[in-house]
């Protein structure tokens, strides 16, 4: 059985006086603004915005949970421990600062409203903003990763029980091992650390394997020799199986890092 929720329609409205502890949960608000207006505990539970206009107001411990926003600019506007759990965003106009305060305090819902800003902001163009919310949802997915298969609370032990537990522990190493060659796409420092790295190994390697490991000196030497062998811009003495693997691992590491730069330009 299907239940109406008798939603109520404002459209073409002002707010013109500050707003506090009002219920306004299930509304539909329709071309409705508002101008340097404080709203304060004021509940917007599952409403829905669409193509309003909010500038210079301020956002005092609002509950925002399950609104969807759509074609609304938050122009100047300002959020203070507002709550935005499950609520979505689309062709908003809104501050990244509501990455800083505003997230949710479970982990996965944390993702989800990181991640409906950064598919918000990339449909404004605001590369910035995109950058930023990217960098949060990663936080959030990593934390929520490792709490599916450490964490002993009960939500979390009756949702991963047994083998998903196991599972949950693989895809957590998997985004932590990604995590650290290349910060998942989103850090090239991350990936310049994994490429030294991998030059100090192939140093070790080569200085055990074709020269004297006791000296000192052997070893600066093929740290130095590293990059040319990594290249493969110099003649190498290892056996050509190796070399293979070296030129595999080099086009991969240099593909990781076209990819960082294609993502960071395609979302200018």
């Amino acid at each position: 059985m299907l239940k109406s929720k008798r939603r109520t329609l404002e459209t073409d409205q002002e707010w013109a006086a500050p707003v506090s502890e009002l219920d306004l949960s299930d509304y539909v608000f329709k071309r409705v603004s508002a101008k340097a207006v404080r709203f304060f505990k004021v509940n917007f539970k599952y409403c829905v915005f669409d193509d309003c206009y909010f500038n210079g107001c301020v956002f005092d411990s609002c509950d925002f949970t399950g609104c969807r926003i759509v074609g609304t600019s938050f122009h100047g506007s300002k959020f203070e421990g507002c709550r935005f759990d499950y609520a979505s965003f689309e062709k908003t106009i809104i501050d990244d600062h509501i990455l800083d305060n505003c997230c949710p305090s479970y982990d996965n819902l944390k993702r989800q409203f990181a991640r409906t800003l950064r598919m918000n902001y990339q449909s404004l163009g605001d590369s910035e903003a995109v950058n930023k919310a990217i960098l949060v949802e990663l936080d959030a997915t990593g934390a929520h990763l490792f709490k599916t298969w450490h964490s002993n609370d009960f939500y979390y032990r009756a949702k991963y029980p047994g083998i998903r537990r196991a599972w949950s522990f693989l895809a957590w190493a998997k985004f932590r091992l990604l995590d650290f060659v290349w910060g998942n796409g989103e850090n090239a420092v991350k990936l310049t650390r994994t490429t030294a790295l991998l030059l100090v190994l192939l140093a070790i390697v080569d200085t055990v394997a074709f020269r004297n490991p006791m000296l000192v000196g052997d070893y600066w030497k093929a740290l130095l020799d590293s990059p040319q062998v990594f290249l493969g811009t110099t003649h190498s003495s290892f056996p050509g199986l190796a070399i293979a693997g070296i030129t595999l691992v080099r086009l991969t590491i240099l593909g990781l890092f076209m990819s960082i730069l294609i993502r960071r330009f395609a979302r200018r």
